[in-house]
């Protein structure tokens, strides 16, 4: 069974705005970027354990899908689950809600976790977040 979406919240700031009060367009991608590596904090795993380890997270394919439009002040939730094949890559899932329940944008994800020496995707990514995490169960392993 896989575990509920890690969830963080984030403010929406002036400075995040384009000119027509509304969230940049390129902002999302950082909600989205900030909730993934704070998901992986979550679960034991720091960006130097990775480097340890000789791999680096790679983003293969990004889709944003805009629903509504946040503004400065709003409060949002950004959600994070990673869905699990049986392959070199990976699907993550996002949604970034404001606080009433409304989805402001729908982030999903293909990645792969490089093999920053040999420069290739690694065989079986689930077996390097098996063995970084504190429990593997944060990310329905």
């Amino acid at each position: 069974m896989a575990p509920e979406p890690y969830t963080i919240p984030i403010t929406v700031r002036g400075y995040e705005t384009d000119s027509q009060g509304h969230l940049n367009q390129a902002v999302y991608l950082q909600y989205a970027e900030h909730a993934r590596w704070t998901y992986l904090q979550h679960g034991g795993i720091r960006q130097s354990d990775l480097l340890d380890k000789g791999i680096g997270p790679v983003a293969l394919e990004v889709t944003v899908r805009y629903l509504r439009e946040l503004r400065a002040g709003d409060e949002t939730e950004v959600d994070c689950r990673f869905v699990w094949g049986e392959g070199k890559t990976f699907r993550i899932e996002q949604q970034i809600r404001r606080t009433d329940g409304t989805v402001a944008a729908e982030v999903t994800g293909v990645g792969g976790l490089l093999d920053l020496q040999a420069r290739k995707l690694v065989a079986d990514p689930r077996e390097y977040f098996r063995a970084l995490a504190d429990d593997p169960a944060v990310f329905g392993l």
